[in-house]
């Protein structure tokens, strides 16, 4: 009897239009062998699916300037699909199972997640998330710095001999190579994210080891702090809105926008505007009947907590 392919990785992504250039919420289910898509999570038939055979994978794909973390599928007949997550880290992890995916076909091997806690034989006892907090104190923990290698800038980033240093030194391991371990099940969780090509290759399995003491291999924090402000904007999970409310007071909302089966996504600006004169901070947030709402966030970090909540709200919310 034929195994049926393994579900790698499903969620909501925004899908480029084969024809025309039409945006649109689907549901990807990335399987062994391909890529399923989905106009709606319950629906039991796909859309469409892309073989993964002789296919490739460009990230970050910059063919579309208005539009962030896009990805760029070209498979063997030379047919391109495009893809947007909602934010960075989202987009890496699609891109580096689909290459290891794509990996394995090409070698004649299975697709297997292998679990870093429990390869590495990381003690229960460690408790990553206050570990990850005490690394993020401003005043004890790592310094994010400005970097530049090869002509790119890195912003907020650390190089992997300084998480080494830093774990020494707060007597969190013993020595440089239970450093590794820890840093590796650390990076597997999301508390930290590779930043530059010689980490993301290590990540992706190229190294003998996922996280790399190495000076020039750079890193960044992953997980975002979840303390929201509300200021014209109300979240709630049950049900799934986003209510939104007059500035000046008032206790009756004015509107609000149904989150469930939603898609939120960054953007430079909006289309068929004019630019703002302060920094474009926009999100857009397309509705499961395809309606398209663009909010400003007030700062870059705070946009990405937005899509984050509001990612996780319309996924469990009603």
């Amino acid at each position: 009897m034929e195994r049926e392919p393994m579900r790698i990785r499903e969620g909501y992504l925004v899908k480029k239009g084969s024809m025309f250039n039409t945006w649109k919420p689907m549901w990807v289910v990335l399987l062994e062998d391909g890529i399923e898509f989905y106009k709606r999570k319950a629906d039991n038939s796909p859309k469409g699916m892309i073989p993964l055979k002789a296919s490739s994978i460009h990230s970050p794909c910059q063919d579309f300037g208005k539009r962030m973390f896009v990805f760029k599928l070209t498979v063997a007949k030379q047919q391109d699909h495009f893809f947007q997550a909602a934010y960075l880290e989202e987009r890496d992890a699609w891109v580096r199972d689909i290459k290891k995916a794509i990996h394995c076909i090409d070698g004649g091997q299975r697709f297997a997640r292998k679990s870093t806690r429990k390869s590495i034989r990381l003690p229960e006892t460690i408790n990553l998330s206050a570990l990850y907090l005490s690394m993020k104190d401003p005043e004890k923990g790592i310094k994010e710095l400005k970097l530049e290698k090869d002509k790119r800038v890195f912003n907020h980033c650390f190089t992997g001999t300084c998480v080494i240093d830093w774990l020494v030194s707060s007597s969190s391991i013993r020595n440089r190579k239970e450093g590794l371990l820890l840093a590796s099940s650390l990076l597997s969780e999301g508390y930290l994210q590779p930043a530059g090509d010689t980490s993301k290759a290590a990540a992706e399995g190229l190294s003998d080891t996922p996280f790399l003491d190495l000076s020039d291999a750079y890193y960044y924090f992953g997980h975002r702090r979840k303390n929201w402000k509300v200021r014209k904007f109300v979240l709630r999970d049950d049900p799934a809105y986003l209510h939104y409310y007059d500035p000046a007071g008032g206790e009756e909302p004015l509107g609000a926008i149904h989150l469930r089966g939603c898609v939120v996504t960054a953007v430079e600006d909006m289309p068929d505007t004019k630019k703002y004169d302060a920094d474009n901070i926009l999100f857009e947030i397309i509705t499961a009947n395809e309606i398209h709402y663009y909010l400003q966030a007030a700062s870059s970090t705070e946009r990405t907590e937005w899509i984050k909540a509001i990612q996780s709200v319309s996924r469990t919310g009603k």
